[in-house]
């Protein structure tokens, strides 16, 4: 079944031009390919974005998939749609989906308390790595009551990592299961049980259950070597590129590369649903808990306001959810130095986008991006800080 998805990519999309001329937007108007594309390249030359990859939907498929730009300005290399990108917390979403089917197979339940899948106290696990482990929590009980669930509806308390905690300790903030703060920590919590029962490292999940089935031959949790001969790098405001950061081990919340072929073969599968029930797919992309908070991060996290009431701002499992006057849709980030990636889904519809950028300045042409597109006037982009370069 998931096979069938990549045939169908490659039979729509190698020329970057698609399936007809025309893409179907939200709200039932249609736009050009060629006025998106000049609409793409005017918005990069204007807020100086070094490259833009980008893929659309309309009736769960992929209609248009290009990549503008350089993949390193330094060298004048050229972005396509085969080159290597860090995918950030795009990340999440593949071990979201991962999760899912592990759940309709019964291995893991995500209302279970998590130490319950462990044959010993998680504190006493002596992690190597970057991780460090769960030691930090032995006086806190309130970690017993984490679940799956809070982890992919970032509600565990955690907080995103503990790096960018003043101690770098891992600490629980607030009680598990009932405030939205987004967590890498949660995620990793969750990686690392499943790794548990299943008795096999995450890169070899993600890769038997997404990137071989998919093929996915230029994604991976693990940097690999074959990487280096086609890659992009992150670039500040001024389009000096970063150190590229190449893990060598895996983590589901944020060590993945892929290529923007790669990733839309995952987003049509999901956007399909192929591999999930539909029933698993719908409990995916529910609203779990409400988002109040004023942003996502930053000390506005902490306050909370009615600001997103209008859209009924939450989160589902793996994937933040908002509504519309087009029905639900649902939405995944990922965001680090040089890097700000965008995806939205309006199911009702049957449209859809992934955007990729290798820029810091990416992020200030999403909002006027996504509504010139597929008509998207809803994505939160004060609480995503996603600032219009105007």
């Amino acid at each position: 079944m998931l096979k069938s998805v990549v045939l169908l990519l490659v039979t729509l999309v190698w020329a970057g031009t698609a399936f007809g001329q025309q893409i179907e937007r939200v709200d039932g108007t249609k736009i050009s390919i060629d006025s998106l594309r000049s609409t793409i390249e005017h918005l990069m030359d204007t807020a100086r974005v070094s490259g833009v990859c980008i893929s659309v939907f309309n009736d769960n498929k992929p209609v248009f998939i290009q990549a503008f730009g350089l993949a390193d300005v330094p060298k004048k290399d050229t972005l396509k749609t085969t080159t290597v990108l860090y995918a950030a917390s795009f990340s999440k979403a593949v071990f979201a989906y991962i999760v899912m089917q592990l759940v309709q197979e019964k291995v893991i339940d995500l209302d279970k308390p998590l130490v319950q899948y462990l044959s010993r106290p998680l504190t006493s696990y002596k992690i190597t790595g970057w991780n460090r482990g769960y030691e930090d929590l032995k006086n806190d009980e309130r970690h017993q009551r984490i679940t799956g669930r809070m982890c992919l509806n970032h509600t565990t308390g955690f907080p995103n990592w503990r790096w960018f905690e003043t101690d770098k300790k891992l600490k629980i903030k607030f009680q598990p299961g009932t405030r939205y703060s987004y967590s890498g920590e949660g995620i990793y919590l969750l990686q690392f049980v499943i790794e548990q029962i299943t008795g096999k490292d995450y890169e070899t999940i993600a890769r038997e259950r997404i990137f071989k089935p998919l093929d996915m031959i230029n994604t991976s949790y693990v940097w690999q070597k074959r990487f280096d001969e086609n890659l992009g790098l992150g670039h500040n405001a001024k389009g000096e590129p970063y150190q590229l950061m190449q893990w060598n081990e895996a983590s589901a919340g944020g060590s993945m590369s892929t290529t923007l072929i790669d990733y839309t073969k995952f987003y049509t599968a999901l956007v399909q649903s192929k591999g999930l029930t539909q029933a698993s797919f719908k409990e995916m992309i529910k609203p779990q808990i409400r988002i109040k908070s004023k942003q996502q991060f930053g000390p506005n996290a902490l306050i909370d306001g009615s600001d997103n009431d209008d859209i009924a701002l939450s989160y589902g499992l793996g994937f933040g959810v908002l509504k519309t006057p087009y029905g639900t849709a649902f939405f995944k980030e990922g965001h680090d130095e040089g890097w700000g990636h965008y995806s939205i889904c309006f199911p009702d519809k049957g449209i859809a986008i992934v955007i990729m950028t290798n820029n810091d300045n990416g992020e200030s042409i999403f909002k006027e991006l996504l509504a010139v597109s597929i008509g998207d006037t809803f994505t939160p982009w004060r609480w995503e800080n996603y600032l219009p370069y105007k």
